[in-house]
């Protein structure tokens, strides 16, 4: 099977164990067989179908080389699915890479600098996602704060590509799926 065919595979659906203010919300973890089907090891856009029901989402790395989903309660409920039931899923990749919505706080910061919003605009769709991860990624406000100011920095200097980011959180340790509850 090659990456670009659509993968079948049944998995759990997990209900987070810190599921923030919306605890309505459930995950599932691509097995790693599947995610090594994907076009990359850090965030990736995929379609698909949940028992059945239709999805497009982002992808986030697990850590371990692997993916998870995170499944909201609209596509939980047309997928008629409960918390902790095994579900069908089928996923490819997206093609194109849907332009990723870059956050609030970027967005104003690359606002106020031109040169950056001039490179930003000039960078591949995946490097903007990778430049978002990157900085949403970041566990502590003053480091995510940190983040966006580096990163219109790097862009106004022409990088236009974030470096020395483990895209999979697998060397780093820094990425993981959610917590689930037993």
């Amino acid at each position: 099977m090659t990456k670009s065919n659509a993968s079948a595979f049944k998995a759990k659906l997990l209900r987070p164990a810190k599921p923030g203010t919306d605890g309505s919300w459930a995950f599932l973890v691509l097995p790693k067989i599947v995610s090594d089907r994907l076009p990359r090891r850090g965030r990736t856009s995929v379609k698909g179908s949940i028992n059945g029901a239709p999805f497009q989402a982002t992808l986030d790395p697990d850590g371990q080389l692997s993916h998870w989903l995170k499944v909201s309660k609209e596509l939980r409920e047309a997928a008629h699915a409960t918390m902790g039931e095994i579900v069908a899923v089928q996923i490819s990749p997206a093609d194109p890479e849907p332009e990723p919505q870059p956050p609030d706080d970027l967005q104003k910061a690359l606002a106020a600098a031109p040169a950056a919003k001039a490179a930003w605009e000039d960078t591949t769709t995946l490097a903007r996602v990778d430049w978002i991860h990157w900085i949403e990624s970041a566990k502590q406000a003053k480091t995510r704060q940190h983040r966006v100011d580096s990163a219109c920095d790097m862009l106004s200097s022409g990088k236009k590509r974030v470096c020395c980011f483990d895209q999979s959180g697998f060397y780093s340790k820094s990425l993981s799926a959610p917590q689930a509850v037993d």
